[in-house]
């Protein structure tokens, strides 16, 4: 009974194959939560898959109906060893974004896990099924280990709506409290910094999309015979958003600037470089808020970006003024914004510019989280990836993209860290998704590491509030 015994029981599933069968499994799972006629697949994902799986690790299962009409379902599950342990919840999402059949290269089938080139290229592989994968086959090298114990009660859920935007995950957990009381999250979603690099990252940034319209008048109206005269609204619009971002990427609105980077936040970021890796954009140095570094500008503030822009035909232009134009916008942001208060900024900040006859929609949200990289389940994590690995992990205060983490740390009122098993060029979302072998078999091992130490440290760990 010992922590090599459980690396080497995780790093036994994937020698033997056994991972690669169930992962190949899952992905055959046409979970594609973008697709109605897939609600099937989504509740037997739970039901054949996941529930089978914690049974055999000794927890209770319970799928639950969304409390959106019509959006997927949950599952719960709990293993509780003796109350006066710690709780640790695990998440994962069963669905995924949609294959995009006859797209993938080699004429491969999005629903069929296929091992090239040292790569695992399936559907989901990525984003989410082997990272929830490798967290339960962990729990499994503990359990086995330990003869039969983990050292601390788990719990998890299961959603199958994240590539939709979470339906009914915010009311399940605001209902539900008491079913997933916890004293931390861990998780794994999203990509490493680098494929060679483990990574821990404690929230996410925020999102916030919005959009602005300005419509002049009816109908286009040739530019010879009006232009000079009319107001052309994509010159119009063009001009606003300028004064909302500048040039060189800089956010020109007081109220959707984030406070200053903490000094913990900075601390942590010290060693991060982003970017280098084979497939990876070259970085545009002097772009964005100047005075920081690209990875306080991409983990530690925000960023206003244009998604899309449109006036009149791009494809097919004539000559008239187009009677108008719009544009959708993004805002990324951090923990200490008040982008609740976004529209009101945007609007005030307009007006005041010129632009009062721009119309700005109500954001779409999802909120901003960051945990204290000095929380003792961070150190805990932190310690127990390096001694593991041999490798210094990286350590983000927050994601740069979002994910519904805010449900978790706000709702649930949880530290969350978040231990990811995928990489930025994995694919996720596109055709030729894939994971990359080697960072599952380190992921298998380093896992079942933090897992044991989680449960030879519970007695000094901390605990919620009662």
């Amino acid at each position: 009974m010992s922590r090599a015994a459980a690396i080497a029981q995780a790093e036994a599933q994937f020698d033997s194959g056994a991972f690669f069968r169930t992962l190949a499994q899952r992905v055959a799972c046409r979970t594609e939560s973008q697709n109605s006629a897939s609600a099937a697949a989504l509740q037997d994902y739970l039901a054949a898959q996941i529930a089978p799986a914690l049974a055999a690790l000794g927890f209770t299962s319970t799928i639950h109906a969304n409390p959106v009409a019509g959006a997927p379902p949950l599952l719960t599950a709990q293993r509780l060893e003796d109350p006066a342990l710690p709780t640790v919840l695990f998440y994962g999402h069963g669905d995924v974004v949609r294959g995009h059949e006859g797209q993938w290269a080699a004429g491969r089938d999005p629903w069929t896990l296929t091992e090239a080139a040292d790569r695992w290229y399936g559907r989901g592989a990525a984003d989410n099924k082997a990272q929830h994968s490798i967290n339960l086959a962990a729990l499994a090298a503990v359990i086995g280990a330990r003869g039969g114990r983990l050292g601390f009660n788990a719990k998890w859920l299961v959603e199958m709506g994240e590539e939709t935007g979470s339906p009914g995950l915010a009311g399940f957990c605001a209902a539900e409290g008491d079913r997933l009381a916890a004293d931390v999250l861990i998780a794994s979603d999203g990509p490493r910094l680098r494929a060679d690099r483990p990574t821990v990252f404690l929230g996410s940034r925020g999102v916030a999309n919005f959009d602005l319209a300005l419509n002049c008048r009816e109908g286009g109206h040739h530019s010879g015979n009006w232009g000079g005269l009319l107001r052309n609204p994509g010159t119009v619009l063009a001009s606003a958003i300028a004064s909302l971002v500048d040039g060189r990427g800089v956010i020109r609105v007081q109220g959707l600037r984030p406070p200053p980077l903490p000094a913990a936040v900075r601390s942590a970021l010290a060693d991060i470089t982003v970017g280098g890796s084979a497939g990876d954009p070259a970085v545009d140095l002097d772009w964005g808020e100047p005075g920081l570094s690209p990875p306080e500008r991409v983990f530690g503030w925000n960023a206003l970006e244009v998604l899309a822009f449109g006036c009149g035909h791009p494809a097919q232009p004539v000559n008239a003024i187009p009677p108008a134009a719009r544009a959708t916008l993004q805002l990324r942001f951090v923990v200490g914004t008040a982008a609740q208060r976004l529209r009101e900024f945007v609007v005030a900040h307009l007006d005041a510019e010129g632009f009062g006859d721009i119309e700005v929609s109500e954001p779409v949200m999802m909120a901003a989280t960051r945990l204290d990289p000095d929380n003792a389940w961070v150190r805990l994590a932190m310690a127990s990836l390096e001694a593991s690995t041999g490798l210094k992990p990286a350590l983000l205060p927050n994601l740069g993209g979002s994910l519904p983490n805010d449900v978790f740390a706000d709702i649930l009122g949880l530290p969350t860290v978040w231990v990811p098993h995928s990489y930025p060029a994995c694919s996720q979302h596109a055709p030729n998704e894939h994971v990359l072998p080697a960072l599952m078999r380190q992921g298998l091992a380093m896992t079942a590491a933090l897992l044991w130490d989680v449960g030879e440290q519970a007695a000094a760990l901390p605990r919620r509030p009662v």
